[in-house]
């Protein structure tokens, strides 16, 4: 193995070195600093007579006197079902006091994209026990959902949520317990130590930790460790997914974390920026992220995303909300107005969209009147925003008893339907009655979007009485 005493430039996490034979893209590199040190980097660019190194530890420390060494492979993850239960940091080295981990094989982290004649459509229901979620945006095994947040509001508590709840419903006819194995990976990026210790102890609180990996990278770690980590944590997903057939459901917060490193390492690379300077190579480079959800044609497992992004300034359209909703499918949007009313989990259901739901719920799914009362609750739930503007104009007394009726829905729906605090875990039984209990204030001629059979089976005429009391009253 060479070594090479050839640095020419050092540029923020970069390192240039001169070389006399052709280095792979993507390599493992080995710098020795003076003091003895050994930092981990990787390839970034190889042209000829000079090579790019991103270090994932950092620069500090390292001068024209360090020796650089390339490995002539590039970097692999360590996998076991023996990560179950582990805390990594971001590099994937264990950080919880327990023992070194013996892998059963090293998989690339670049992974293999999924061959499109092989994939399977993403057909089955995942239970979070979040209604908003389960009820109008249902989440599907083997699908990418974001949720959109913004700075200050609790996606931080809705993701530990669902880690804690998520499961795979058994299926009708009793399949054995073999292949429904549920596991959490959770990669957080660029998350504070106040957070990381939230985390961990929330898991360790609940259990939760026994069926997921945690990989951390920290605010103060080098932010190329933080492109490396959803790598690492994917790797892991596809191997207890599609290797061992654990229904795998991937957290990765915080994608906009992910991107500012992105946009740290094109600077000192001193690219051409795209738009907001971001790279321009970056709707490429979260689909290779993104694109690593799904289910294989013959393998037990499945891997569902579901990646947390924080949008500046609140801007739906800024590059990284706007390039992660042109290739996931769908998002849940997490509303200011709703957390100031102290609404948890503050998920606003209008914007909010899941393009695979009517795929994953239904009769031998679900149930069979779930997408009936899914539609309708949007519909009543949106006209009662809308009339919330009107009354703003003209004032309550000006609107009929029928409009009364879907304003008083509409803040009955956000009181008990979306809210339901941290540590409620609904059923999906228990959001559909819950929806019924809410769409019997209606009139039934008003529910045009409900099977005629459903409405008879489950509409509540004492809940309709109850409304109409309280409309005189």
């Amino acid at each position: 193995m060479k070594e090479y005493q050839t640095i020419t430039e050092i540029s923020g996490p970069l390192v240039f070195a001169e070389v006399d034979e052709p280095v792979g893209y993507d390599e493992i590199v080995e710098i020795e600093t003076e003091d003895g040190r050994t930092l981990r980097g990787q390839v970034l660019e190889s042209s000829e007579g000079v090579v790019a190194i991103q270090v994932f530890e950092g620069t500090g420390g390292i001068d024209r006197n360090a020796s650089v060494r390339f490995i002539g492979e590039t970097m692999k993850m360590p996998v076991t079902e023996d990560l179950l239960g582990r805390v990594l940091d971001g590099s994937g080295n264990p950080i919880d006091g327990g023992p070194e981990i013996v892998p059963d094989e090293r998989q690339d982290i670049v992974g293999e994209a999924i061959n499109p004649f092989s994939r399977e459509y993403p057909e089955e229901f995942i239970q979070t026990g979040v209604s908003a979620i389960d009820g109008m945006n249902t989440l599907v095994r083997g699908q990418k959902l974001p949720i959109f947040s913004g700075s200050g509001l609790p996606h931080n508590e809705l993701a530990l949520q669902i880690a804690r709840q998520a499961t795979v419903p058994e299926e009708e006819g009793g399949e054995d317990d073999e292949g429904t194995e549920f596991a959490v990976i959770f990669g957080a990026m660029g998350i504070t130590q106040e957070e990381a210790n939230e985390f961990m102890q929330d898991f360790e609180r609940t259990g939760a930790l026994e069926r997921s990996v945690v990989f951390m990278n920290l605010a103060d770690d080098p932010a190329v460790e933080r492109t490396v980590t959803p790598r690492l944590a994917l790797t892991t997903a596809e191997y207890l997914a599609f290797e061992k057939g654990y229904h795998v459901l991937v957290i990765l917060t915080d994608i906009t974390n992910y991107c500012e490193a992105l946009r740290e390492i094109g600077a000192a690379r001193e690219e051409v920026p795209g738009r907001r300077g971001y790279p321009g190579y970056m709707y490429t480079d979260l689909a290779t992220l993104y694109e690593r959800a799904g289910r294989i044609e013959g393998r037990e497992g499945s891997v569902t995303q579901l990646p947390i992004l924080t949008m500046p300034g609140d801007d739906d359209t800024h590059p990284i909300p706007d390039l992660t909703g042109y290739i996931t499918e769908g998002q849940i949007v997490m509303d200011r107005d709703l957390n100031s009313q102290g609404i948890e989990p503050p998920i606003n259901v209008l914007p909010s969209l899941s393009r695979l739901m009517d795929d994953g719920i239904g009769e031998g799914l679900t149930r069979e009147d779930h997408g009936d009362v899914s539609d309708q609750m949007y519909a009543a739930y949106a006209e009662g925003e809308d009339l919330r503007d009107l009354v703003n104009i003209v004032g309550r007394e000006a609107l009929s008893e029928r409009d009364n009726k879907f304003l008083d829905f509409a803040d009955r729906f956000e009181e008990e339907f979306v809210q339901q605090g941290y540590d409620t875990n609904r059923s999906i039984d228990e959001t559909l009655e819950l929806g019924w209990d809410l769409l019997s204030m209606l009139p039934k001629e008003a529910l045009n979007r409900i099977d005629e059979d459903l409405i008879a089976e489950h509409y509540r005429e004492d809940e309709s009485e109850v409304a109409e009391a309280t409309a005189d009253d």
